[in-house]
């Protein structure tokens, strides 16, 4: 989310600095939930997804052994008695999935695992529990501290000794004052357990060098191409210096632009006054290229030759359009803890909390904005570009593990099948992070990642969400609350998903005593009540 280079470098860089060594190195209790390995697990009777594209087939059995899928075995069809001659034998645990669906855990390519320490306030256990309790198996994280703290938190995650996805590790990139360092920097993260790198921007020459290094020993890149250096550094030029993917729009339609070089910013524009900048960013599709025309489709033709990635996050400017409907989700109340809560309350200080006057016209505009974006990014799906799923949950009213649900929401709206969905979410996901022969879709050899529910999530994403969703018992005429994700499974390590979001509803729940918050009061979006 955070473009501007100083307040990045002041956000990412400095947000753990005030903790000391040990609290960084233990901010995550030793694991005590999830039941596995199992030298047998067999899942008996669920309906697959696999993460291809291709339709839900089964009911089926899955056939786990450690941490590797082994066999897939159809055993029927829908309706009708299961073929007990071909069910795979018995295992050391056995679990009913019978009329459930099973798709491949969900990878969040754009994440950032706040702390205590941070503006958020939140440890690490809540966010993870929140991620895994929606399904999500890996997650990129981009920043989260300096470079000991996420490959330290990677690598207790790669061992099972936590509670958290698997983690991909990206440190940010900045505060280099020249080619020499730029260079010398990448070789540091690769050599500290980096994975890859995320940018923010730099001057044309630190910039290049630096990206030019990261390609030579192998690191992957991604960017959120920063406003101040825009003009040197649109999707166009980062990507023909070996940018592999980029994050939410910023550079894309400026590279669209037929008619100026430069944003149509007022003249009384200051970039660091958040209400400036995001008020005026939801102008800037309308000022490029219109689709169809002869820029939009170089533009696009491109950077598909080019393969490059694009994540568009769309879930983290979704109040930009609807402030009330994201200030008041079903989720607050329960999920949401106070201290990020405040985080999240209008401020012209706090780094995406510009609603200290957010009007109509602001979100019209950014209904607008959304229309065009969504567009490109449809057709760019269409034309065979990779589009990833990912969340950037912690600010401006999107919470972790929901806020990754409503990108499926959202990329329904811009035309996705919900098939295509869950190959952003899963197979084009791991194919971006370059692991797609270990996770992303349901296969045999591959990581035993899953996520198993009670609905089906293609008719309905909204059954993917740990709040349910709402549909009438047809046998009992109530309405009832359905689906939330059952079971996730990471590693052959069986979590009980509907656990895990009990443990953060107690977590919020104990939080706010601690404050003196009311458990029954909704939260407010403003702490100081309207003059009478």
């Amino acid at each position: 989310m955070i473009s501007s280079r100083l307040i990045t470098i002041s956000f990412a860089l400095l947000a753990f600095s005030s903790s000391p060594l040990w609290a960084q190195e233990n901010e995550v209790p030793d694991r005590k939930e999830g039941e596995g390995q199992y030298e047998r697990l067999v899942l008996r009777g669920g309906y697959i997804i696999d993460g291809t594209g291709a339709p839900a087939y089964g009911p089926a059995d899955v056939v786990i052994e450690n941490d590797r899928i082994t066999q897939i075995q159809v055993v029927g069809t829908p309706g009708r008695l299961v073929n007990s001659d071909r069910r795979p034998a018995k295992g050391d645990r056995e679990i009913d999935v019978t009329g459930k669906y099973i798709l491949p855990g969900f990878i969040d390519v754009h994440t950032h695992i706040h702390s205590l320490n941070s503006g958020q306030s939140v440890s690490p256990d809540y966010i993870f529990k929140l991620q895994l309790g929606h399904g999500i198996t890996t997650i990129r994280s981009l920043g989260s501290g300096g470079d000991k703290r996420i490959v330290g938190l990677k690598n207790r995650s790669e061992a099972n000794e936590i509670t958290a996805p698997r983690i991909v590790a990206f440190p940010t990139f900045g505060g280099i004052d020249s080619v020499e360092a730029a260079r010398e920097r990448v070789r540091e993260i690769k050599k500290n357990g980096g994975d890859g790198i995320k940018f923010f921007g730099a001057p044309e020459k630190i910039l290049w060098a630096a990206l030019d290094e990261a390609e030579k020993i192998g690191l992957n890149t991604t960017m959120h191409h920063a406003q101040p250096d825009v003009t040197h550094a649109n999707v166009l030029d980062t990507s023909s210096h070996g940018l592999d993917s980029m994050e939410h729009w910023y550079g894309l339609p400026e590279a669209l632009f037929e008619d100026r070089l430069i944003q149509d910013y007022p003249s009384d524009y200051i970039y660091t006054n958040e209400m400036d900048r995001f008020g005026e960013a939801g102008k800037l599709w309308k000022q490029a290229a219109k689709p169809g025309s002869k820029k939009w489709n170089e533009v696009m033709e491109t950077l598909l030759e080019r393969d490059f990635a694009i994540n568009p996050s769309f879930t983290i400017y979704i109040a930009s359009r609807d402030l009330m409907r994201m200030s008041r989700a079903i989720w607050h109340d329960e999920y949401t803890m106070p201290a990020l809560w405040d985080f999240y309350r209008p401020s012209p200080v706090a780094h995406g909390s510009y609603w200290f006057y957010w009007t109509t016209k602001h979100e019209v505009e950014w209904n607008n904005n959304f229309k065009l974006w969504m567009q490109f990014i449809n057709e760019y799906k269409n034309r065979g570009g990779k589009v990833g799923v990912g969340s950037d949950t912690g600010f401006i009213y999107s919470l972790y593990g929901f806020g990754y649900i409503q990108e499926f929401e959202l990329l329904q709206e811009a035309g996705f099948h919900p098939l295509e969905v869950i190959r952003s979410a899963t197979l084009i996901g791991a194919k971006e992070l370059m692991m797609e022969d270990e996770i992303g879709s349901l296969q045999v050899g591959k990581k035993a990642d899953l996520a198993i529910v009670d609905e089906n999530p293609l008719h309905n994403f909204k059954v993917l969400y740990g709040t349910g969703a709402v549909k009438l018992n047809e046998e009992t005429g109530n309405v009832e609350r359905v689906g939330g994700v059952r079971w996730t499974i990471k590693d052959g390590i069986v979590y009980d998903a509907f656990q895990l979001r009990a443990d953060v509803r107690n977590m919020v729940k104990e939080a706010k005593i601690e404050a003196g918050i009311s458990l029954d009061k909704p939260l407010a979006i403003s702490n100081v009540p309207p003059k009478e």
